[in-house]
């Protein structure tokens, strides 16, 4: 591993810095105090910043030599809502507020590249610091490009890292093409009519209709779907009556889609929608079909995608740069990569051992993992996070390389 030793020797100023964001966690376009911390420290060392940007964004400019060329990187700010389990000193101190996915190391990561990028300019042209907004369910990414983001900050690719539980620290994850699903919901109100549960031929009884509606969907992943297209239908809620003895007037059926493909996504929306109102027509009663497209896929660009890959290899080895098996979950960094070029990759964030237990009493740390009351991400990965993006950076914007 061959890390930028002035990144080493600023780590730990960083690391503090990632602590107080993650003492202070703000949620999806409340990162005000977060954004204002992010912002006085660039321009404490020279970047000039522009505020704002999608509401609580942050851009900061950095610019060397001639050329027009130009590339982003991108780290998000938000936190979960969900109270922390963690007791250590830097623990939230805001409950039902927790940054339980690394945003807060994501953006320390970025700093640590910033920091060294003013002050060692090593490369030809514009590197703009994407610190984004409300990635979690918020639609941060899509807000700072409604904002005029590609056109106030013309990029020519873009690119993101997101830290991994249960990859050994020292260790990148990437994949080629789709690497995050696309996140969908959908929400169904089946109409019957009420009637006494010892009368139920006098009614229209809307729960056996959500019963075989929801077990026809799963038809549509093992009939209607080609087998090779990844693809996840997750009913997740039914809610319907009150009492025992009374059949209900409705039921409500929620739940969730996940597809690496539009096309998929197209068909299975097209065959729920059909089920879903054919099946409330055969017992007689209404279907009002509700089906909202959050995230779209993230899907890697080639180019970009190898080049990210060389820029692993030189720093931590082959071995040590994996291949990521693509995961459901899903990233609003998809709107970024579907506007422009680029890649989304992964550093492994070890399997919580880095965590500190200062309490007297003791803690049980539990399971550190992404949405984990117990998880905190791991500032080993500063230095490493931070020469990435540098690296990058020389590379992409080498006098001689064509970004």
């Amino acid at each position: 591993m061959t890390l930028i030793e002035p990144i080493v020797t600023a780590a730990p100023g960083i690391a503090s810095l990632r602590r107080d964001l993650h003492a202070h966690p703000e949620l999806a376009y409340e990162e005000v105090r977060t954004a204002e911390l992010v912002a006085s420290t660039l321009a404490g060392w020279g970047i000039p910043v522009h505020r704002g940007i999608g509401r609580t964004g942050v851009v900061g400019v950095l610019r060397q030599g001639r050329s027009d060329r130009a590339i982003g990187l991108r780290a998000d700010m938000d936190a979960l809502p969900m109270t922390e389990h963690n007791r250590f000193a830097h623990a939230s101190r805001h409950p039902g507020r927790m940054h339980a996915c690394g945003h807060d190391g994501h953006t320390a990561m970025l700093l640590a590249a910033a920091q060294h990028l003013a002050r060692h300019r090593h490369f030809d042209g514009t590197v703009y610091l994407v610190f984004q907004p409300a990635e979690e369910g918020g639609g941060g990414a899509r807000a700072m490009m409604e904002d005029g983001l590609f056109e106030r900050f013309p990029m020519d690719e873009i690119y993101g890292m997101h830290n991994w539980p249960g990859i050994p620290a020292g260790q990148f994850g990437l994949c080629d093409g789709p690497c995050m699903a696309s996140s969908n919901e959908f929400r169904i109100r089946i109409t019957g009519k009420g009637a006494h549960a010892a009368l139920p031929h006098l009614g229209i009884d809307p729960v056996p209709v959500a019963c075989q509606m929801v077990q026809a969907f799963q038809t549509i992943i093992t009939r209607n779907r080609k087998p090779l297209d990844a693809a996840v239908i997750s009913v997740t809620m039914i809610h319907a009556g009150e009492v025992t003895n009374v059949i209900p007037d409705h039921c409500e059926v929620q739940g969730t889609v996940r597809t690496f493909s539009t096309a998929v996504l197209d068909l299975i929306e097209q065959r729920m929608r059909d089920i879903a109102h054919h099946t409330g027509a055969a017992f007689g009663a209404e279907i009002e079909f509700e089906f909202v497209r959050n995230y779209p896929p993230t899907v890697n660009h080639p180019r970009e995608t190898e080049l990210v890959r060389e820029v692993m290899h030189d720093l931590v080895g082959h071995e040590a740069t994996l291949r990521f098996e693509p995961t459901m979950g899903a990233e609003d960094f998809s709107f970024f990569l579907q506007a422009r070029p680029g890649a989304y990759f992964f550093i492994g964030n070890g399997d919580g051992d880095h965590r500190q237990d200062d309490s007297p009493a003791g803690h049980d740390l539990g399971p550190c993992t992404l949405h984990n009351p117990h998880y905190d991400f791991n500032d080993d990965l500063i230095p490493l996070g931070g020469s990435f993006w540098v690296r990058l950076v020389e590379r992409c914007l080498a006098p001689t390389s064509p970004c």
